[in-house]
């Protein structure tokens, strides 16, 4: 019978040693020295708003906007995102800023379509297992970010990320974004211990999104410094300009005042683990 290593074995850190270095676009990275900030609102709600927001990230330092355009909603009456729309207001977002992008896919429909409008393609923590999803985003060269299911272990994750990696991508990284505990004080509870746990088993980059893993604001700088601490390779955050009126999330959105602060705080935090920010 084989191993669970044996079985994981393209993410296995057998597999690479050194560790992963993924090009997300000629000028953006993951893996290495440097930690990658990823920010921008949960929804794209318009092509001014989401310009307004990536010139205020780009000027905190940040090199990549994340933006959902498709967005899979626990009540079926909630904002479901633009849809193509969205992805063509995010593509010229980036052209306009030269800032990498991120959004989200959640049907395998639809993946030929994301790939063409964005730079990195994000399977969200509802379809971690969605294998039909996971093998047909596996045939495109895009770079994937797979973030961990609200109930999958460690070891589910990385099986997931391997279904990627047979059917052809090797660009893939990994995010944790909380999973479902018994506490109630948080809209998750972030697997801190999975930072260095991920970095024993698997050679893929780390990042952590400190946003849905609280579900607070308040809390969501401590818990991205803890992250960056662990060891993360990157960081995952929402920011909106008015998280009171956004139409998703805004509760664990940060505005751009406090986006800033936490820009100045982390270079510190990533120094003393040897990174840079």
């Amino acid at each position: 019978m084989m191993s669970r290593m044996e079985q994981y074995k393209l993410v296995s850190r057998e597999h690479g040693k050194e560790g992963s270095v993924i090009s997300i676009s000629p000028d953006v990275s993951i893996g290495g020295g440097k930690i990658l900030i990823i920010a921008g609102p949960c929804s794209i709600e318009g092509y001014e708003m989401l310009l307004s927001l990536a010139k205020i990230i780009k000027v905190c330092g940040c090199t990549a906007l994340r933006g959902g355009a498709y967005k899979p909603r626990t009540s079926p009456y909630d904002f479901q995102g633009l849809g193509s729309e969205g992805l063509k207001i995010l593509y010229a977002v980036s052209n306009e800023t030269n800032l990498a992008t991120v959004t989200e896919v959640i049907d395998p429909r639809d993946v030929e379509l994301v790939v063409r409008y964005t730079d990195v393609v994000q399977v969200g923590a509802r379809n971690m297992q969605n294998y039909a999803l996971l093998k047909e985003v596996g045939k495109s060269c895009k770079p994937i970010l797979l973030k961990r299911g609200i109930s999958s272990t460690i070891n589910e994750w990385l099986m997931a990320a391997e279904y990627i990696m047979a059917s052809g991508n090797s660009n893939v990284m990994l995010c944790e974004r909380g999973i479902r505990t018994f506490e109630t004080a948080t809209r998750n509870t972030l697997d801190i211990n999975a930072v260095p746990i991920l970095k024993q088993k698997t050679h893929l980059p780390v990042l952590i999104d400190p946003s849905h893993g609280t579900g607070h604001s308040s809390i969501v700088s401590s818990i991205a410094k803890a992250g960056v601490a662990a060891g993360a390779d990157g960081l995952l955050i929402e920011v909106h300009e008015n998280p009171e009126k956004a139409w998703s999330d805004g509760e664990q959105s940060l505005n751009p005042i406090s986006f800033a602060k936490l820009m100045q705080e982390l270079p510190p935090v990533a120094q003393a683990v040897g990174r840079t920010i």
